[in-house]
Parts: C-alpha cells; sequence; structure tokens
C-alpha cells in the first residue's frame, strides 16, 4: 500500500495479488463511465481469466492488482501482470527481451498492463476522472521502480490512456489492426454494391465455393448457445492451435465460465453439412457504450473446406451486423488479407516505460523509425481500399 497526494487530497494505491479482492460492483461501474469499456475489461472476464487457470503464475501471468482508493470509494483500478515470456501479447518485444540478455540484464519478469490474451482495443485504466487516470500510472511505475522491475507496457489501450502514458514520460508505440464500420447499409447486398467489382465478385465467389460445399450455417447468442454448441466449439478451438503447435490459451473452464457469466456478451456461428457441425467463430459482442461492437476472437473447424475461414470468421458476422445494426466489427490482430474483406487499416497503440535509461534511449529511437514506418504502411494501404472509387462507372 502507498499514499499519493494529488493537491490536497491524500489517496491510497493499493496492490492485490487477485481481482476478487477488488469490488465487482465498483470496478464495473467505473467501467462503464469509460469512453471505451470493452468486456473485456470487465470483473467477470478478468476473474475467469484467472480462475479457469488460463492466465496464472504457472502460465507466466502473475497478476498485481492495482486499484486507487479514497476512503472506501474505488477511484481507478488496472490489471497488471508480471510475465516471465511476451506470449499471449500480440505487442512484440522479443528483440528488446534479447538486447536486454545480451547485456547481461534481465528483463523479465517486466510488467504489462492488459488483458491477457486478447489484442482488442479499449480502457485499460479504469478511472474516475483524468487525475485518477494517472496517478495510476504514476503508481504503477512507481511499484515497478520499487520491486527493482525491467519495464511497464501498457497495451493496446483507449486513447485517454495513451495521452495520460504519455503525458508521465511513457514511450508509445503503434500497430495496425482491420475493423469494418457499418456505413448504414440495409442490407448485405448493398454493403458489397458499395465494394469495387473486382472485390464484389470475390466475396461472392469465396461464398458460393462453401455453399455448394454442402455447408449451411447457424447462429446462436447468449443462452441459446447449449453446452453442446460450446463442447463443439473448444474441440474445434483446442485443434486449430494444436495444428500450429501450440497448446491454447485458453481452458475450456474458461468458457463455461463466459457462458455462465457474461453469456449475452457472446454469439457462435456454427457450419453445417447435413445437420452435423464441422466448424465454429465465436464473436464478442457489446451493445452498452452507445454503440454496437462485435469482435471477432476464436475459430476452428474439424474439416478443410474451401474458403470456409472467409465465411465463418467475416461474411458470417459482418452480415450479422448489417442485420443487426452493429456499428463496428473488430477482426482481431493484424491481418491485412482483411482489406478485401472491406475491414479497414486502424491505427492501435500501446506505451512503454523502461527502467535501463540506456536501453530506454535505444528503444525511444527504435520506436521513432517504426513509427515512419507504420504511416507509410498506413498510406500505402490507404491506396488499396476496396470500396469503389466515386464516378460516373464506379
Amino acid at each position: 500500500m502507498a499514499r499519493v497526494k494529488k493537491d490536497s487530497n491524500d489517496y491510497v494505491i493499493r496492490v492485490s495479488p487477485s481481482l476478487a479482492e477488488v469490488d465487482a460492483v465498483q470496478w464495473n461501474a467505473l467501467l462503464a463511465q469509460q469512453p471505451l469499456p470493452s468486456p473485456f475489461m470487465r470483473h467477470e472476464y478478468l476473474s475467469a481469466m484467472h480462475k479457469s487457470k488460463s492466465a496464472t503464475p504457472a502460465t507466466g501471468w502473475t497478476a498485481r492488482i492495482l486499484t486507487l482508493h479514497d476512503g472506501d470509494e474505488l477511484l481507478g483500478g488496472c490489471a497488471l501482470y508480471l510475465k516471465d515470456h511476451s506470449y499471449g501479447e500480440y505487442v512484440f518485444d522479443w528483440a528488446w527481451a534479447n538486447a536486454y540478455e545480451q547485456h547481461g540484464l534481465a528483463y523479465y519478469p517486466k510488467a504489462i498492463i492488459a488483458v491477457p490474451f486478447t489484442p482488442v482495443p479499449g480502457t485499460r485504466l479504469v478511472a474516475r476522472d483524468a487525475d485518477a487516470r494517472s496517478l495510476l500510472i504514476q503508481g504503477a511505475i512507481a511499484w515497478c521502480r520499487q520491486e527493482k522491475i525491467s519495464s511497464l507496457h501498457l497495451l493496446f489501450g483507449a486513447p485517454d490512456d495513451i495521452a495520460t502514458a504519455a503525458e508521465t514520460g511513457m514511450m508509445l508505440r503503434h500497430t495496425v489492426q482491420f475493423h469494418w464500420t457499418n456505413e448504414g447499409w440495409p442490407t448485405f447486398d448493398a454493403f458489397l454494391a458499395s465494394l469495387a467489382q473486382e472485390k464484389r465478385k470475390k466475396i461472392r465467389q469465396e461464398r458460393r465455393k462453401v455453399a455448394d460445399a454442402g455447408v449451411a450455417f447457424r447462429h446462436a447468442r447468449g443462452n441459446a448457445i447449449t453446452p453442446a454448441d460450446w463442447d463443439f466449439f473448444y474441440s474445434c478451438y483446442e485443434r486449430t492451435y494444436y495444428e500450429h503447435g501450440n497448446a491454447p490459451y485458453l481452458t475450456r473452464d474458461f468458457f463455461r465460465r463466459m457462458a455462465q457469466d457474461m453469456p449475452d456478451n457472446w454469439l457462435l456461428f456454427v457450419a453445417e453439412r447435413s445437420g452435423q457441425p464441422l466448424a465454429t467463430s465465436l464473436i464478442a459482442i457489446d451493445e452498452q457504450a452507445g454503440a454496437k461492437v462485435a469482435y471477432g476472437r476464436y475459430w476452428g473447424a474439424i474439416e478443410r473446406v474451401d474458403c470456409l475461414h472467409f465465411e465463418a470468421c467475416y461474411y458470417q458476422p459482418l452480415q450479422w451486423c448489417v442485420e443487426n445494426g452493429f456499428d463496428r466489427f473488430e477482426g482481431g490482430a493484424q491481418g491485412e488479407h482483411k482489406m478485401a474483406r472491406a475491414l479497414m487499416p486502424t491505427r492501435t497503440s500501446s506505451a512503454h516505460w523502461l527502467a535501463e535509461p540506456a536501453f530506454a534511449d535505444a528503444v525511444e529511437r527504435f520506436l521513432e523509425k517504426e513509427g515512419r514506418g507504420i504511416d507509410n504502411y498506413l498510406e500505402h494501404l490507404d491506396e488499396r481500399s476496396p470500396f469503389r472509387k466515386p464516378g460516373p462507372h464506379s
């Protein structure tokens, strides 16, 4: 526990080993006040990560929950983790770790403010106001200094988080994701009509291949997703990881907890042939922040069908978003191929603090160069828009 002052006010910062020590109602109420309160920062979601043994010290995620208090009132909080590796983060710093090792310094454990395994931009500093947000960052850096932690990284933060981190002296890093924005199309065909002829034709060809293979889709939301559906989804999810030579990040118990504690935030698409399931795509959805947003999260299949991945992960969710008036679909980390499906490049940001001044200077120079590269990459992508160019022959 540490005391911090802001003007004449005296606040307390606590560091807890478990989110269970933080009142869920107060945490979620603060989250609901943020500009980008994604469901992935809800107390239930983060708790499920820990209780399901998905993000635990055994898997390299040691929770250190920072909270800011004025008496019994929660003014702010963030999910901080000590990490002894860089897996499951999607902001890659392996080269930084290697440089530390080559100079005989320990990069791990490092500290990150993030949602485990979830590269979705949004609030990371759950705070009552800008002052509370600033105190959280200052407290996190002070704690890292005290504990002799090599570095602090705030990943996929909301603009307010990133601005506060920059004001505190953290270095900024940018990456690119691909998001789809609903322009008010009344039907999926109207959306397709907005695309260039070549892109429109390709999407229709890919959808036809799946239909011609005898594959049809159904979807279920919330409590309509049955235990059998969840079991089949997990078998697909698990198989996809093992096919790539890795164990899955998330346990079956994590999804059991999601079905129990946050059912309304999940939408499942199931691909079937002759009534038998062969693939699934799980989408997270949120309607509580003044905008309806869907997030592409997990997919898997037990049989290979040409273009099935595109249908399950993009076309079915996008059609559902159009039909249900959703404003945005976020396609997850990376994936330039998503532009052909009308998911457009979007800058995402993280913030970084390194304790070693010499390494901080070197990383700052690297980030300046990398940032110019990201700017050029975004300009290049903008020139390749899949949408029709305005004109008499469009």
